[in-house]
C-alpha cells in the first residue's frame, strides 16, 4: 500500500504576499495584540518536520519580513508557568537584540492563567506571574477569565481564580486581557465589581453576543473588542454583529477594536481568495495574516456605514494600531 500523501500545503505558502489592498506595508503597520508564539512555532515544527526555521526567532524574522509587523503581544497563560517566557522577554530588552533577533519587531508579552487551567492555579504560579509583571517587556495580565463552553475547570474555581488575578492586576495597574465564552452574566458581574470603570480591558477573540458587547463598551470607556480571523467564519455571526453595532451607534468614530491572530489558531478564511494556488488549508496562522482580518472587518463595517463614512483595510489597521497604543502602550 502506498504512502499517504500529506495534505498540508508546502511550507513556502506560509510566506505570504502583500495584501492587494495594502501595497505599502510600512504605511499601515501590523500590531498583533494576541498571539501564542511558542505554540505557533511548536505547531510549525510538528507540521513541517524538515522546516527551515530552527528557532522561534528565525520563524518570526523570515515569515514577517516585509509585512510591516511593528509589534506583537505574546501570551503566556499556562499553569504551571512556561519557563521559556524569560528567555524570550530578555531577548527583546535592547534595541540591538530586537533588531538582530526579532528583525526589528517590538516583542511584548502578557501573562496570566487561562480559565481552562484555573484548577491548576497555585500560590507558586501566582508568585511567578507577579515576578513576570515586573519585567520591562510585560504589558498586561492575561489571558484570564471564564469559559463555560468547555468547562475544563469547575466554574466556581474559574471564578475564584479570575477574581484573584483581577485584584492583583488592578492593584498593579496592568491592562487586562480577558477570555470569556458563554459566561456573559458572571463575567459582567465580576468585571463590574472588581475593575474600575476607567481600567484598560481587551476582550480577546470576541464571539459572545452583541448585546453583551454593547453593555461592556458603555460601562468601560477603555474597553476594546478583540477581532481575530474567526470573524470570517460562517459559524460565527456575533463578531460581525458587534462591528455593525459599533458603526451604527457612532458612524464617524474609530472602531473600538484590537486586531489579533490568536495564533496558531483562527486563520482568516478569506486569505484563500488571495492564495488561490494553495491546495488544502494552512496548518497555522501568524501575524502577517492580520490584513485579511482587517479586510473582512472593513467590509462588515461598510454594511452599516453612512455615505460619509467608509472603511478599508488601511483604515481598520490604523484604528487598531492606535487602539493598541492606548490599550497596551505598544
Amino acid at each position: 500500500m502506498g504512502k499517504k500523501k500529506s495534505s498540508v500545503p508546502a511550507e513556502e505558502h506560509l510566506l505570504l504576499p502583500q495584501h492587494p489592498d495594502r501595497p505599502h506595508a510600512q504605511a499601515t503597520p501590523i500590531v498583533d495584540t494576541h498571539t501564542h508564539l511558542l505554540s505557533t512555532f511548536s505547531l510549525y515544527r510538528n507540521k513541517y518536520k524538515e522546516g527551515k526555521h530552527e528557532t522561534v526567532y528565525d520563524f518570526v524574522r523570515e515569515l514577517y519580513r516585509g509585512h510591516g509587523v511593528d509589534a506583537i503581544v505574546d501570551v503566556f497563560c499556562e499553569a504551571p508557568v512556561q519557563t521559556h517566557w524569560r528567555e524570550l522577554a530578555d531577548s527583546a530588552l535592547s534595541e540591538n537584540d530586537r533588531k538582530t533577533r526579532w528583525g526589528g519587531i517590538d516583542y511584548w508579552f502578557v501573562m496570566g492563567v487561562h480559565p481552562h487551567e484555573a484548577k491548576d492555579y497555585t500560590d507558586e504560579v501566582e508568585r511567578e506571574i507577579l515576578e513576570a509583571m515586573a519585567h520591562p517587556r510585560c504589558v498586561g495580565w492575561g489571558e484570564m477569565g471564564l469559559d463555560y463552553h468547555y468547562d475544563n475547570s469547575p466554574r466556581e474555581k474559574q471564578q475564584e481564580v479570575f477574581i484573584r488575578q483581577l485584584q492583583h492586576a488592578v492593584r498593579l495597574g496592568k491592562p487586562l486581557t480577558i477570555h470569556t465564552r458563554e459566561a456573559e452574566e458572571d463575567s459582567e458581574r465580576i468585571l463590574k465589581q472588581f475593575v474600575p470603570k476607567d481600567h484598560r480591558i481587551h476582550i480577546h477573540c470576541y464571539t459572545d453576543s452583541p448585546e453583551w458587547a454593547a453593555r461592556m463598551l458603555a460601562h468601560f470607556p477603555n474597553l476594546y473588542i478583540g477581532v481575530t480571523g474567526v470573524i470570517t467564519y460562517s459559524t460565527n455571526l456575533n463578531t460581525s454583529a458587534v462591528i455593525r453595532q459599533m458603526v451604527a451607534a457612532a458612524p464617524q468614530s474609530p472602531l473600538r477594536i484590537l486586531l489579533e491572530t490568536d495564533a496558531p489558531f483562527m486563520t482568516p478564511s478569506n486569505i484563500y481568495n488571495t492564495l488561490k494556488e494553495v491546495k488544502g488549508r494552512l496548518p497555522l496562522s501568524h501575524s502577517a495574516m492580520i490584513p485579511w482580518t482587517a479586510e473582512f472587518t472593513a467590509d462588515v463595517a461598510n454594511e452599516s456605514a453612512s455615505t460619509e463614512a467608509h472603511w478599508d483595510v488601511e483604515r481598520v489597521m490604523r484604528e487598531s494600531r492606535e487602539n493598541a497604543q492606548k490599550m497596551y502602550g505598544v
